[in-house]
C-alpha cells in the first residue's frame, strides 16, 4: 500500500505552528484539512487526553458559533498521537487564511472558565474526562509560543 501524505512529513523536523495537511476535492468545492500542532512530535511530551478532550469541546463549541467561518467548519479534533488537531474547513484556504481564528480560538479556550459545553452524561460518551486547567494552560503556551509571532517556517511543513 503506499504510505499516506501525512505519513511523509519529516516528524523529527515538525515544530508547532499551523500546517495544511491535506486538500481535497468533493464535487466543485475544495476542502481543507489543517494540522493545528501544539507540541513538537517525539520531542516534547503528548497532551494528556483529558485535555484534549477539553479543548476539542470549547474549541468546537468556538468554532461552530464564529460569525464569519462556522458555516466552514466540517470537523475539529484530535490527533490520535496527541500532538496537536485536525480542522476540516470548507474551502481553498492557507494556513496565514486562518491564524487570525485558530489564535481567537485559543484565547478562548485559554480564558474559559466555568461549566466546559458538552460535558455532561446526556452530550458526551466520556463527560467525565475532562481538564480545564491544563486546556487552559496549554492554550496559553501555544499563544505564547507559537501563534502571536508565527513565522512562514510554522506556516508550511518542513521538507
Amino acid at each position: 500500500m503506499e504510505k499516506i501524505a501525512s505519513f511523509t512529513v519529516n516528524h523529527l523536523d515538525l515544530m508547532p505552528g499551523v500546517y495544511v495537511s491535506r486538500k481535497d476535492k468533493v464535487g466543485a468545492e475544495t476542502i481543507t484539512t489543517f494540522d493545528l500542532r501544539m507540541t513538537a512530535p517525539n520531542r516534547e511530551p503528548v497532551m494528556n487526553t483529558a485535555e484534549i478532550h477539553t479543548i476539542e469541546h470549547l474549541g468546537a463549541t468556538f468554532l461552530r458559533n464564529d460569525p464569519e467561518y462556522k458555516d466552514r467548519v466540517i470537523y475539529f479534533g484530535p490527533m490520535g498521537c496527541r500532538t496537536g488537531f485536525y480542522l476540516v474547513m470548507a474551502g481553498d484556504l492557507t494556513s496565514k487564511d486562518i491564524v487570525s481564528l485558530v489564535t481567537r480560538m485559543f484565547e478562548f479556550v485559554r480564558d474559559f472558565e466555568g461549566d466546559i459545553p458538552g460535558a455532561a452524561a446526556r452530550d458526551c460518551g466520556n463527560y467525565l474526562d475532562q481538564n480545564l486547567p491544563m486546556a487552559n494552560f496549554l492554550a496559553r503556551r501555544y499563544l505564547e509560543n507559537t501563534l502571536y509571532d508565527i513565522k512562514d517556517d510554522r506556516l508550511v511543513y518542513p521538507e
